[in-house]
């Protein structure tokens, strides 16, 4: 009877451990794999970066005019610290004016010592991918383009991308530049970044600016409308609303083709409330890119969805203090510092483990409420899951919900003397046990 009664128990516990097991795997078993035909590929939930899908998304190949996103984002930063402002006139170089001239490149034509707005030049950039206006610009906010390449590569360090090489600042291969690439350069050089590099790129831009959507959803417009010289611009998003190849919800954010670059596409759309960025690298045809795009739009929306985890300033169940030195009240209650929202496969919310790690350097009162004292790891529980493009994991700050006082002198000398003589009787427990 004992025997029957001990299998039993053991066939229970087995069955349940296969659950708790199978618990932990079932995003990768419930959602169904796809295929994009594409040198490399990634898709990602934009506001938590959750890697959704990915293709070699390590390989560092050529980008083309995809390169232009990190001059967008170099003109918005400048713009933002006052170094530059959108009606002010740029002056056109030999240079700049030289590359807007050929019309085999993407380009709006300028005059050789002309002046252009920096609007006008940038949504040339943004809209039409129009070369000799990225260098003007370029120009404008660095002298040389020399050593704005160089600020894009320590911004690119800056945002923990590591697969990633700009040699100039428009994407063309060197020998399109006329002579003029940069110095330091050599003619058969090119921009390179892999796909994760380039979502972390496109990630940080509409995070930091997104504004920059206003201007990248533009499907037609005229530059220098009025003028002398006026040129219609199509943007070559076709995924845009009104376009050939429109998808509900795109609204960015650039493309790329050059003969070793294939046609490229860094995308993004929004569809309620989930915000999808998308990256195609060596796509087969200029239309196929936008195919492999829609396949992975198509996928994330179909199979996932976004769920509010914690709202902002929430105190986290089983983490809800943190031992503070010297303060008045030795647990300090900490809450998360901004909100946190994660794509999850639907139908199935058990997907994220969470784990607490204090901050190294202990925290000593007195503490201004609003500091980061603790951190929430949250990582998939699916040991296979590509996780996020930060890494495996997500970091969430936990910061104090108020000020945190310091205790008196006589309490903390009370509790000097507490611990000295806790530490006493644990070391005479010692004695005693040995």
């Amino acid at each position: 009877m004992f025997c029957k009664r001990f299998i039993a128990i053991v066939t229970v516990l087995a069955l349940f451990c296969s659950i708790v097991v199978t618990s932990g795997r079932a995003s990768a078993e419930t959602v169904p794999a796809i295929d994009v035909e594409a040198g490399s590929a990634i898709l990602i939930e934009a506001n938590s970066g959750k890697i959704l899908y990915q293709k070699n998304a390590d390989e560092s190949l050529a980008i083309a005019s995809m390169t232009k996103m990190m001059s967008e984002y170099l003109v918005h930063e400048a713009v933002d610290k006052g170094k530059l402002k959108w009606d002010q006139k740029v002056k056109i170089s030999e240079y700049a004016h030289k590359i807007s001239q050929d019309r085999s490149l993407s380009n709006v034509p300028l005059e050789n010592g002309g002046s252009y707005t920096v609007k006008e030049l940038y949504e040339a950039m943004a809209i039409y991918s129009a070369n000799g206006a990225t260098i003007a610009l370029v120009e404008e906010i660095a002298g040389k383009e020399v050593n704005f390449v160089k600020m894009m590569n320590d911004k690119s360090k800056e945002f923990g991308m590591k697969d990633y090489k700009f040699v100039n600042s428009t994407g063309l291969t060197n020998q399109d530049l006329k002579g003029y690439h940069p110095e330091g350069t050599t003619l058969d050089e090119k921009n390179k970044m892999s796909a994760r590099d380039c979502a972390i790129l496109a990630q940080r831009l509409i995070q930091d600016f997104p504004q920059i959507l206003n201007t990248a959803k533009i499907p037609k417009k005229t530059f220098q409308e009025g003028g002398k010289y006026p040129i219609d611009m199509a943007n070559f998003n076709w995924m845009l609303k009104g376009l050939i190849k429109q998808y509900e919800g795109v609204d960015g954010l650039k493309t790329g083709t050059t003969p070793e670059a294939g046609d490229c596409f860094t995308g993004t759309v929004e569809r309620n409330g989930m915000r999808l960025i998308s990256v195609v690298i060596k796509a087969k045809s200029h239309t196929a890119r936008f195919d492999e795009t829609k396949k992975l739009y198509d996928y994330g929306f179909a199979n996932f969805e976004v769920k509010n985890v914690y709202g902002k300033d929430a105190v986290v169940k089983g983490h809800e203090t943190v031992r503070v030195a010297n303060a008045k009240d030795k647990d300090v209650v900490v809450q998360t510092k901004q909100a946190v929202a994660l794509p999850m496969p639907k139908g199935n919310n058990d997907v994220y483990k969470k784990e607490f790690k204090v901050s190294n350097k202990e925290q000593e009162a007195p503490i201004k409420k609003g500091v980061t004292i603790s951190k929430m790891i949250i990582s998939p529980k699916d040991n296979i899951d590509p996780g996020f493009l930060s890494g495996k994991s997500l970091q969430i700050d936990l910061v104090t919900k108020s000020d945190v006082e310091q205790a008196n002198w006589f309490t903390r000398f009370m509790r000097q003397i507490g611990s000295f003589f806790s530490g006493m009787w644990d070391s005479a427990v010692d004695i005693v046990k040995s």
